[in-house]
Order: C-alpha cells, then structure tokens, then sequence
C-alpha cells in the first residue's frame, strides 16, 4: 500500500467505519442525554430529569433539536480544513465523499451486513464475527431508553432544512457505496447470502 509520508508511517491503514441514518441518530442522541441507555443504566446523564419529548422541542425551536446538530457524519469525513464544520457546506460534502472512496476500505449503514462484510475481506481480524453477533448476548447493547419516534410534521420540518438535505444525501451515497461492495462479495443462493468462491455463508441475514 501506498505510504502517507505527512505521518511517517511507510504503509497506510486501513480505515472502516460504519454510519446511520442523519435523522435517527440526532433522535437516539437526544433521548440518550435524558435517559441514558441499557448499557450503564444506572448512570445519570447530563439532561436527566429534563422530560421534553423532541417534537416538543423542535416546535419551539429548542437547541438541542436544532438541525445544526445534524451537521456530524459529513464533518468526521471530510476532514480537518475549517470548512468541514461549515453546516450545509457543498464543498465539505464533496469532500467526504472523495475521502470514503480514496481512503476507506468500507463504510457500512447497517450493522449485520457491515459485519459481514469486513469479515468477508479481513478474515484474518474477523473471521466468526457474524456468528458471534448473531449468537451474542451483548450485540443489542447501547441501545437507547426511553426513545419516542417522532411525529411526521416533526420529520418533515427538519426534512425541509439544508443541513439534513445533505447530510441525508452523504448518507445515500455512503448506503449505495456499501451495497456495490456487499453485490462484489457475496450473492444470493437459495435465499441466503452466500460469499463468492467461498463457503461462507451468511445464512442468518436475509436479501432484502
């Protein structure tokens, strides 16, 4: 592999990650400040106590359901330059874009078929992966409490605002991206997933 000289390291890593849906992720994270998750429970977060449902708060115009803070994915990708930050900036999208297909081996949108995958093309640091988060007791941990799904006029005042608009179209092309490469890998037999010129099967998760 080709070097990166401005770390001085002589071979570059591999980098993978795995995002979700703009919307979906600002909704989890406002409840998890409220009323935490099943992993650590007993922990009191920050806005504990503080019992306003997101509908409520996007109505009013509150900060913590401001759509700014849908303004993360694309940022993480894009870089260090000051104009990732830029809420709705075309350049910074453009940029993440570029740094997914340049620099990473795979960015997944769902967590089973992300697994799958990276076991598929790192088997030596993967291999019995699916297996273990389908038979896993802890694959379900993080999830958050508490969290109440909003209401269409909800979704479709932030769905109006530029900020998702971009951060949703950074999330399908990272979806359409990662469904080429799980097409590349794997292809459908008798209705399961099946690796090609292989005999890994990837019984347990269903083409959709």
């Amino acid at each position: 592999m080709v070097g990166d000289n401005r770390f001085g390291v002589a071979k570059k890593p591999l980098y993978i990650n795995i995002i979700r849906k703009p919307l979906d992720r600002l909704v989890s994270y406002y409840y998890f400040v409220r009323y935490g998750d099943d992993f650590r429970p007993s922990l009191r977060r920050r806005k504990a106590g503080n019992t306003e449902t997101f509908d409520e708060c996007v109505a009013k115009g509150g900060n913590d359901c401001d759509p700014v803070h849908l303004w993360l994915q694309i940022p993480f990708f894009c870089g260090q330059d000051a104009e990732c930050w830029n809420p709705g900036s075309s350049w910074a999208l453009e940029r993440a874009k570029y740094n997914i297909l340049q620099n990473y081996l795979v960015v997944g949108v769902r967590t089973r078929d992300f697994i799958a995958v990276i076991e598929a093309t790192l088997p030596r640091f993967f291999r019995g992966a699916v297996a273990l988060f389908n038979e896993g007791r802890k694959s379900h941990l993080r999830k958050t409490s508490h969290k109440i799904p909003p209401k269409p006029e909800t979704v479709k005042r932030l769905q109006s605002t530029q900020v998702w608009k971009m951060e949703q179209a950074f999330y399908e092309f990272v979806q359409e991206h990662f469904e080429f490469t799980k097409n590349q890998i794997f292809e459908i037999v008798d209705g399961a997933y099946v690796e090609k010129g292989n005999l890994f099967h990837y019984e347990k998760i269903r083409p959709r």
